[in-house]
């Protein structure tokens, strides 16, 4: 049997142990296969032109660890012990064809859409969750980031002294989420995190063990229920109505044992509805009387148009039953990945700890310049300036939409937040619509990946926080061309 084997004269590596390493990938990826007669050592060499004492050298280091044997007056062959563990195919498998025995969790994770954000090439595109980056005083940030930067302030290279979170931003948010949103809070129970998402990811994984039964409204911010899906906890889907979380439901639950309910209360994702006061204090009471917790996530409350920004239920709640999550990706920007949750003085320690473990802490460089853009007013202002533009902008396009589609179309949430929900009374399905609206230049979503039990086909969510007036007053025009 002839062998080529590229042996570079120009490696440092010897001779010998370069064909050595050479047969035994062969080997292994199944190129020579078990049984297989190799050349004598003799024939090899001189077929390589090297001396036979490397070819020598090679085979004995080989035989030794058991790639090889040899059979007495008949010659060397690659193992045939091999042949359970290598498998008996002419071709070795490659990556995509290798079977990795996942765990529970990483087969939950595969039975679901990848969360893949692909960018869209649209002419006007509605997605949602997405601020103007334009209007972002980047100035500001930049001479902030460059301030301490140049301070030569090498703690902000090392590891953090533990997960927490870095002391001042937590006294900063603790004084802005008291006046902003009556969170009662010191800066001890608050926990830095990378955005709402390892929020819900940790609280998910401190409170409740595989298996357990979790409620959230239905439909709901779909990164929850996957988050909570994927760790084996059991859902209970709630539905909502104008009012919020229909809590009657949660009351008469078969399910007796709910570890937490989780809640959108200030704007509830997708629909745009607010929790009612009545309803507020029926959850607290259900969740004190089942020693259950309130996971309340208050994405953007901020942006509220009609009224002031309501209250946080956890501010109604003395007794810590609820855990409040914040974050700073819709007021600023998504790459800024700092969240945070407000967690009762017991649980606050339990919450850095797991933060800790999954990835030691948020950079510290961002978290110096958010204090102070917070300390120095620039959140707040920010704030007041985009609820004025966004207003400006959802006014447009509800305005449209009435315009163009008149009694054809159902508008939800339109006085809070960063989108609204809508319903096209269409006879066709949701995907042939938006095939359409696609054909016209148009990107949407359907709102069909948040319900979980009930499966709404004829809403849609639409996001305007990104698109100015112009561009919001064409993409509708476009809708309207579609054939409703």
């Amino acid at each position: 049997m002839a062998i080529t084997i590229p042996l570079d004269p120009r490696l440092s590596m010897p001779l010998h142990r370069r064909l050595y390493e050479h047969l035994r990938d062969q080997i292994l990826t199944g190129r020579l296969a078990p049984g297989e007669r190799m050349p004598s050592t003799r024939a090899l060499s001189e077929s390589l032109g090297v001396s036979r004492t490397t070819v020598t050298l090679s085979y004995e280091q080989l035989i030794s660890e058991g790639y090889f044997e040899t059979v007495t007056g008949s010659g060397t062959y690659v193992s045939r012990a091999l042949s359970e563990g290598l498998g008996s195919g002419d071709e070795p498998e490659t990556q995509s064809q290798i079977r990795v025995r996942l765990s529970e969790y990483g087969k939950r994770l595969l039975q679901r859409e990848p969360f893949i954000r692909k960018e869209w090439a649209f002419p006007v595109s509605f997605r949602h969750g997405r601020p103007d980056y334009s209007r972002f005083p980047m100035t500001v940030w930049r001479r902030l980031l460059l301030r301490h930067c140049r301070a030569n302030q090498y703690s902000m290279l090392d590891y953090a002294s533990d997960g927490q979170g870095y002391a001042p931003l937590r006294e900063e948010i603790s004084r802005y989420i008291s006046r902003s949103r009556s969170v009662r809070c010191n800066a001890g129970q608050i926990v830095i995190v990378n955005g709402s998402q390892q929020a819900l990811d940790l609280v998910s994984r401190t409170l409740a063990n595989q298996g357990d039964t979790v409620a959230l409204e239905d439909p709901c911010y779909h990164g929850a229920f996957r988050a909570f899906e994927s760790q084996g906890l059991h859902l209970r889907p709630i539905a909502v109505d104008e009012s919020g979380l229909i809590v009657d439901r949660l009351i008469k639950s078969r399910e007796k044992n709910i570890r937490f309910v989780y809640v959108t209360p200030s704007h509830q994702f997708p629909t745009g509805y607010v929790l009612s006061l009545p309803r507020r204090l029926q959850l607290l009471d259900w969740a004190e009387r089942n020693r259950s917790m309130i996971v309340e996530d208050d994405y953007d409350s901020e942006y509220r148009y009609a009224a002031h920004p309501l209250p946080s239920m956890q501010g109604l709640e003395p007794g810590g039953r609820v855990l409040y999550a914040g974050t700073f990706s819709k007021v600023l920007f998504p790459a800024l990945r700092i969240g945070y949750i407000v967690a009762p003085e017991s649980l606050a320690p339990v919450l850095a700890r797991a933060k800790w473990l999954t990835d030691r802490q948020t950079p510290l460089l961002e978290q110096y310049a958010l204090t102070d853009f917070i300390r120095q007013g620039f959140l707040e202002r920010h704030i007041r300036r985009m609820r004025k533009l966004y207003d400006q902008r959802r006014r447009t396009l509800v305005t449209e939409l009435q315009k163009h589609f008149g009694s054809r179309v159902s508008i939800q949430g339109e006085n809070t937040g960063m989108h609204i929900m809508v319903s096209f009374h269409i006879e066709y399905s949701a995907e042939e619509f938006l095939r359409r609206a696609a054909q016209a230049g148009v990107g949407m979503l359907s709102a069909r990946q948040y319900y979980i039990k009930a499966k709404h086909t004829n809403q849609f969510v639409l996001g305007y926080a990104n698109l100015t007036e112009s561009e919001i007053r064409e993409g509708v025009l476009r809708l309207a061309r579609v054939r409703l």
